[in-house]
């Protein structure tokens, strides 16, 4: 950003007015100030600076001679539309879509702008816009209410909220001092870091995983334990095997990430023993546990043990990311332990985001708008797989996800899909590769280990799910 609150050299010879000249042309030709922004008034910019405005005005006067500077009367002063897009050879540069860095490593709600196809994002069209301005303004209204700081450990009656929530969908018995509102699913992780997690404590984490848990847990200094995924989930024997010993396992039970395999029954059982006669703690992310579309649910792991789970939740999937409004339950023996941390390193989260979303859960609204994106999911997850087997026949090979998001397109071992998806990203798909998700654990075998990961949230007519996917058999034809 162009600094423009930075004190001016009085003690030198220099002009002001050439150093705020100066200031200018180093911000264009380092692209920082771009042809058609708009820059302050004199007068704004005299306040700023602390200089006369006779001061600023000669500074923009040389400008507006050079050719750098356009005015526009009424609509201000920009930046020269005619001058060149400059930005010196030496600029830092941010990776795009198009550079080797493989996007798929990374969340793929960082992006700006949703992409077709893009894993990880609810129905961002049906988001329910006009309730949720009117609770917008409803609060907006009780501005002493929400104005002030906001708790580290979350909002009292949205902690309360989510209890009751969790209590009756998932079974989870817990008090609302058990929940901590954090923000997004970094922030519980990060969270269970501070107050739990030591440097070199062994961490199973499933292989292949959720590339975001394996980053956080990488800057924790841990020892990461990659213990392959099957269709039963997480393999608990290799695991003892591995690691017999470790603190921590780090786990998505009720629909993988990425592989969309839910963990047996008897993989449960196994794991909470091994978590009981350990002493270790399981960390539950049952980050879309909500969108299981068989009616088949099985039971947390946080409801089938008291003391040793961490269960982190999320508003990314049911409602939007934008609100980065997480969850974490933690038992009750540690509640008085993440108090402290909270209250040290957490300084909330805002108040008025969470007023909403705790009203938004209190009158039904929630359960309500759940059962109707179920629904809707099911329809556009077939649509979409319909849409790409008609296309693509039968280079992609789909197993109908019982939930989630995303579906995985298994790929023959030949092919090359980090290359399909980087290529995908650069027209517009938002398609991940499933191959750097893995860890070198062994996964599902050499049959599974190369796929892409597709989104169908979003796909809204059956009519542009299949342009959409003759657009991406076009754009791959020729990738392999």
């Amino acid at each position: 950003m162009f600094q423009t609150n930075e004190p001016l050299q009085h003690h030198i010879s220099w002009p002001l007015y050439r150093q705020i000249y100066q200031r200018f042309i180093q911000a264009i030709n380092h692209g920082i100030l771009k042809s058609g922004q708009r820059i302050p008034s004199i007068r704004a910019l005299s306040s700023e600076l602390h200089v006369s405005r006779s001061t600023v005005e000669s500074a923009y006067t040389l400008l507006l001679e050079e050719g750098y500077l356009e005015a526009r009367g009424q609509a201000g002063t920009v930046i020269s539309p005619q001058l060149p897009d400059t930005s010196p050879p030496s600029a830092i540069q941010i990776p795009t879509a198009s550079d080797e860095t493989d996007l798929s490593l990374f969340d793929s709600a960082s992006l700006t702008h949703p992409l077709i196809y893009q894993p990880g994002l609810p129905a961002l069209d049906l988001f329910p816009r006009k309730l949720w301005n009117t609770l917008t303004t409803k609060h907006i209204r009780l501005q002493s209410r929400h104005m002030s700081y906001p708790q580290p450990e979350g909002y009292r009656p949205l902690r309360a909220a989510i209890a009751a929530y969790l209590q009756l969908s998932r079974g989870i018995n817990c008090s609302p001092q058990q929940v901590f509102i954090t923000t997004g699913y970094r922030g519980a992780l990060n969270l269970i870091g501070r107050t739990l997690i030591k440097q070199q404590d062994q961490v199973w984490l499933e292989d292949p995983c959720f590339p975001p848990s394996y980053h956080l847990l990488a800057q924790m200094g841990v020892e990461i334990i990659p213990v392959p995924v099957d269709q039963n989930g997480m393999n608990v024997a290799i695991g003892k095997i591995l690691a017999p010993s470790a603190r921590f396992a780090l786990i998505t039970p009720a629909h993988q990430s990425p592989l969309g395999v839910a963990l047996s029954m008897t993989r449960k059982q196994e794991l909470l023993a091994w978590a009981e006669q350990n002493k270790a703690l399981i960390i539950e992310d049952d980050y879309d546990s909500e969108f299981l579309y068989d009616n088949r649910r099985q039971p947390a792991l946080a409801s089938l043990i008291s003391n040793n789970a961490l269960y982190i939740g999320t508003f990314s999937k049911v409602l939007t990311p934008a609100l980065r409004l997480a969850y974490l339950v933690v038992p009750p023996h540690l509640v008085s332990h993440f108090n402290v941390i909270c209250h040290t390193w957490h300084d909330g989260n805002p108040l008025l985001q969470q007023a909403i979303v705790a009203e938004f859960m209190q009158e039904g609204h929630f359960s309500r708008h759940l059962r109707k994106m179920r629904a809707l999911y099911t329809k556009r997850r077939q649509m979409v797989i319909e849409s790409l087997n008609q296309v693509f026949d039968t280079r992609f090979q789909f197993d109908i996800p019982i939930g989630g998001l995303h579906l995985l397109a298994k790929l023959a071992h030949y092919e090359d899909d980090v290359a399909l998806a980087q290529h995908a990203r650069q027209h517009g798909f938002g398609i991940a590769a499933l191959s750097p998700r893995g860890l070198g654990a062994g996964g599902l075998g050499d049959d599974c280990s190369k796929g892409l990961l597709v989104g169908f949230a979003n796909e809204t007519t059956p009519e542009t799910a299949l342009s959409h996917a003759k657009k991406l058999r076009k754009c791959l034809s020729h990738v392999y």
